[in-house]
């Protein structure tokens, strides 16, 4: 009842009620961000040594299942037993500033359901009814990818890309001594990029809903997307294949995916028009 006098509320708007209401949409936003942040941040021991520096460290989770893999399977190189790298701070204000950083950016991963759902929330009152009952579960469905995809940047990529950048060396006279800034955009860089590529099937799904692409052409464009996806995959990744190919390999899933959600889309709107044209043809019999 409530929601509904709130979005015939929204409905009678004016321009500068709905940028009242925008702006109240996104202060609740940012307030949210701003509480997991001060939380992360004064969670120090737990979210940086735990978790900002889990992968720069030998006994992290993705490690010992490659070590326990590669000794169930009888293949030593699997296993990452070394990571010759080490961590500086060689900037006065070095540790302080990525320590708020990564405070923000873990703030804005654990508050981002909430944020969509505010973002949801001022978006959907402008919908038909046709297109709310379509996107049902969108808040739900966009924080799944978020979170799988921040997963696999945290638990697959970034590991193996830290594994890959410690271990490559141009002599062996030098050195690998990592920059805690380099260290942590690095990481943030992998995480965020995968959580967002991971809304390909979203993307699909509201450009198919209206009518902007079809699976025909995502079929035709096919080639074309694999060549994008491979450059994306180049960009956000240490140049690496192993890397580049392993982020490239789940967003064609996602984007076959997303052919398949086309399709349904389609059947369903041609099932819907079929119905309305036989009950157009009973009306007029």
């Amino acid at each position: 009842m409530a929601l509904d006098q709130y979005q015939e509320e929204e409905d009678g708007m004016s321009f500068l009620d709905h940028l009242e209401a925008l702006r109240w949409h996104l202060l609740r936003s940012i307030a949210a961000i701003l509480i997991f942040s001060v939380t992360a941040f004064l969670a120090k021991s737990i979210v940086f040594g735990v978790v900002i520096l889990g992968p720069s460290k030998i006994d992290f989770f993705t490690y010992r299942v490659l070590c326990d893999l590669a000794s169930y399977v009888n293949m030593p190189a699997l296993c990452i037993d070394e990571l010759p790298f080490t961590i500086q701070s060689r900037q006065m204000t070095g540790q302080f500033s990525m320590h708020m950083t990564s405070s923000f950016v873990v703030g804005f991963i654990v508050a981002f359901p909430y944020v969509f759902w505010e973002v949801w929330r001022f978006i959907s009152p402008g919908l038909y009814d046709q297109e709310k009952q379509a996107a049902r579960g969108a808040v739900f469905f966009v924080s799944l990818l978020f979170f799988m995809g921040a997963a696999f940047g945290y638990y697959i990529l970034s590991p193996l890309s830290i594994n890959f950048l410690s271990n490559y060396q141009l002599d062996p006279s030098i050195l690998n001594e990592f920059d805690i800034t380099s260290y942590v955009t690095t990481l943030t860089m992998l995480v965020l990029a995968s959580a967002i590529m991971f809304q390909l099937p979203v993307v699909i799904y509201f450009l198919s809903m209206s009518g902007l692409v079809t699976a025909r052409m995502l079929k035709a464009y096919r080639r074309h997307a694999i060549v994008v996806i491979l450059v994306l995959a180049a960009v956000i990744t240490p140049p690496d294949v192993i890397s580049q190919l392993l982020i490239a390999m789940p967003i064609l899933v996602l984007y076959e995916a997303g052919i398949n959600i086309a399709k349904r889309l389609e059947k369903k709107r041609a099932l819907k028009e079929a119905q309305y044209e036989r009950e157009r043809e009973e009306e007029n019999d």
